[in-house]
């Protein structure tokens, strides 16, 4: 049987999604309201790292155009700031993680999708206009949030929070001298908020992403409220001022007179996020069932780098299906679920957990922390594991779990 599949948004999870059932002759079309040469030019949209499960993946798609030893990152330095500040190092064991600015990759999957015979059209969707879009197609896939998050409810008990947990202000900055050994670096500064330091591909070359999560009434919150443009100059001191305080150990890194933004003032993103779960499908006035995918189904902050991983594992999940099945009602739902949802809703769990224990750093992840710092090969398992959320929500979804993990450290 023939199929044809609807995709609205060409972020990771529609192009994984895309570029799958192409490899399968499946006729697919994506909408996007941004065509592939208008990203160079565009505001940085993230800072997303791909960790190893997710490279396999692109290496299977045909779409990994980046050699990760040469680009990539190999583990992950923690950084506490406590009175006596903690300092360890985790192994990725599965393989190294890799950063591209999303405004060189998602052109780049875009082109590999129309070359291999996708339907790439360059239109803006409006939740109104899915009823009769969701006519042209056996299946419509939603993987965008603009406009439609409110179709899919959110599901309340994987979806505590109603405001952002944290205050961002992320970019891409050069004069920050690269690691000798290329890592991501996990500051944690209580009271405050963390800060990510992830090794980033982008137009002038491997530049650091600063990450910068600000916990609300925080010291660091003025980060995320301050404009760039307003006076760069006055922006770049307040950041200086802010990272040798609470992040020391990138701050002498610094070289003062070329710390800037790496390409223009674009590269600079601020603003909060809702985390959210949402349910997974809808029916529209039509009877046509529409199904959710990526940031629509799962809205996570970004601290532990899982929103585009767990998105790109769906999307495979979900691409699987549809080549194996003929018709896409509720029975489809379903199984797309069983197989997705415990890696999506780990990694939301997990976050959520994490953003408030790094918040007041109750006993047990004192003691956790503590645990990593003893062992290293409690630290490389941990590091790994950010590639499988949901082990890491089998180890935080209890304080006895997490006591169970610390163990070897104490003998």
């Amino acid at each position: 049987m023939s199929k044809k599949i609807g995709i609205i948004g060409a972020g990771t999870a529609g192009l994984h999604l895309g570029l799958y059932l192409r490899q399968h002759d499946v006729d697919v079309t994506i909408f996007t309201d941004k065509p592939a040469e208008a990203y160079a030019s565009s505001r940085l949209p993230n800072t997303v790292a791909h960790h190893a499960v997710t490279i396999d993946r692109e290496n299977a798609l045909g779409v990994n155009h980046w050699d990760s030893d040469e680009v990539g990152y190999f583990g992950h330095n923690y950084y506490i700031g406590t009175p006596e500040p903690m300092r360890f190092y985790g192994k990725l064991l599965s393989g190294p993680s890799r950063a591209v600015d999303y405004r060189m990759y998602l052109p780049l999957l875009m082109k590999d999708f129309e070359e291999r015979g996708g339907n790439l059209v360059i239109q803006s969707v409006d939740p109104s206009d899915l009823t009769e879009l969701s006519e042209q197609f056996d299946l419509l896939v939603i993987s965008t949030g603009k406009g439609t998050n409110a179709l899919f409810p959110k599901i309340p008990e994987l979806s505590p929070h109603t405001t952002p947990q944290r205050q961002l202000c992320v970019g891409i900055f050069k004069g920050i001298a690269q690691l000798p050994s290329r890592a991501v670096t996990m500051y944690f500064s209580p009271g405050a908020g963390e800060m990510i330091e992830i090794p980033t591909l982008t137009f002038n070359g491997l530049q650091n992403a600063l990450v910068i999560e600000n916990i609300p009434g925080g010291d660091t919150e003025i980060l995320a409220h301050t404009k760039y443009d307003d006076d760069p100059a006055a922006f770049k001191a307040l950041l200086l001022e802010k990272l040798e305080k609470h992040y020391p150990t990138c701050f002498e890194r610094i070289d003062v007179e070329e710390f800037d933004l790496a390409n223009s003032s674009l590269d600079i993103l601020q603003g909060g996020v809702v985390p959210a779960v949402r349910e997974t499908s809808t029916v529209l006035d039509n009877g046509r069932i529409i199904v959710a995918l990526g940031d629509v189904q799962a809205t996570v902050d970004p601290v532990l780098g899982q929103g585009a991983n767990v998105a790109s594992h769906a999307a495979i999940i979900m691409g699987e299906e549809i080549v194996a099945n003929d018709s896409f009602g509720p029975d489809f739902v379903a199984t797309v679920d069983a197989r997705r949802n415990e890696r999506v809703h780990s990694a939301t769990n997990w976050t959520n957990f994490m953003m408030g224990a790094l918040e007041s750093f109750p006993p047990e992840f004192q003691a956790f922390v503590g645990a990593l710092n003893a062992s290293p090969d409690l630290a490389d398992t941990f590091t790994d594991r950010f590639n499988y959320p949901e082990a890491q929500w089998d180890v935080f979804s209890a304080p006895e779990r997490i006591g169970a993990f610390c163990e070897p450290a104490a003998v």
